[in-house]
């Protein structure tokens, strides 16, 4: 008997893709699979963190009747940014098991879907490469005046004053680069800051270092003792109760005032009002941000005024690869759950 399964993709992760690697994955076993696609990024995510939707979930794209409607009387949703909501999931009986493609599956109601005996599934470090790709690039343009350099030329100004000892930029090897967050992206982020010479500092309570970073110099400290040392600060842990604006007046004040702040994790963990009077009272000296409380950011936000704070939409984790990885995995996880073996990246009850 045929297993129905109901595949919802986007312009990022497309359904065919999710389609394509379920068959080569699940060769011995019958698939009815009935595919959806929904518009983003073309069209925004609900983001969920203003408190603008009365819902448990975050981050997701769909109409909740719409998208239950689809999924109907299948076995497994394979998906990416659809919404599964307890009201959505009195309408799914049939319903076993639910593959996201995100690290954090924040579109999921996990604890309603356990409570119903759902099994929900995920892929975590899915972008791990391509977040770091992009902190150490973000890390670069502004330490080396790329980007300041850049919108200068383009609006007909050479600016060879930036050549200056008191304006040029600073290299790595001689900077201290503070990792707030240890988990797939943090680790792999500090192996390849350690390959440009610069000393490395760690903040999080939860994990300790592996030993051969230890051997190769990484320090793990207080945030106190990393705010007040590090040139440069990137954020990567998990929004939760205790990282929800973590950034905020009183940790900004422990910083250096030239160092630069990266985000490239979440916009909830950063007070963006006090981060904006940081920035234009010289409490800290720049910021590179690539997510916002509010996604898309509002035209007249005060941010996107300011000189000395690069930013980009939410692309870190966008890469060609990161897609096909991501339903690979989802791939693999079906088939386990098809024959019976254990799931690698059940979501904990």
């Amino acid at each position: 008997m045929a297993t129905h399964v109901a595949i919802i993709g986007d312009h990022f992760i497309l359904p065919q893709v999710f389609e394509d690697e379920l068959r080569k994955a699940c060769p011995d076993h019958e698939l009815t699979c009935r595919l959806r696609q929904e518009d983003w990024p073309d069209s925004p995510v609900v983001h969920g963190y203003g408190g603008d939707v009365d819902v448990p979930i975050k981050e997701f794209i769909g109409d909740f009747e719409e998208v239950a409607a689809f999924i109907g009387e299948a076995e497994i949703l394979v998906t990416h940014l659809s919404p599964i909501t307890d009201g959505m999931l009195d309408n799914l009986p049939n319903l076993k098991l639910i593959g996201c493609s995100r690290g954090g599956p924040v579109n999921i109601d996990i604890q309603a879907a356990h409570a119903r005996g759902v099994k929900v599934v995920r892929v975590p470090g899915r972008n791990a490469s391509a977040v770091v790709e992009f902190t150490i690039g973000a890390i670069l343009a502004e330490t080396r005046k790329i980007r300041v350099g850049h919108e200068a030329l383009r609006a007909g100004n050479w600016r060879g004053d930036l050549y200056r000892a008191d304006t040029t930029g600073r290299e790595l090897n001689e900077m201290t680069v503070g990792v707030i967050g240890y988990g797939k992206i943090g680790t792999r982020l500090v192996k390849i800051l350690q390959a440009f010479g610069c000393r490395t500092l760690v903040c999080d309570p939860y994990v300790q270092l592996d030993p051969s970073d230890v051997a190769a110099g990484v320090e793990q400290v207080s945030l106190d003792t990393l705010l007040s040392q590090s040139d440069v600060v990137t954020l990567h842990p998990r929004v939760s109760a205790e990282t929800t604006h973590m950034i905020n007046k009183d940790t900004l004040a422990k910083m250096k005032p030239d160092a630069l702040l990266v985000n490239t994790a979440r916009g909830p963990l950063c007070n963006y009002d006090d981060l904006y009077d940081a920035l234009t009272q010289g409490t800290i000296g720049s910021a590179m941000l690539e997510t916002f409380s509010v996604e898309p950011t509002p035209p007249d936000w005060p941010l996107l005024q300011l000189e000395n704070v690069t930013l980009t939409p939410h692309i870190a984790g966008a890469s060609v690869r990161t897609a096909q990885f991501a339903a690979q995995q989802l791939a693999e996880e079906v088939r386990r759950y098809l024959s019976g073996d254990p799931l690698m990246n059940l979501c904990g009850e």
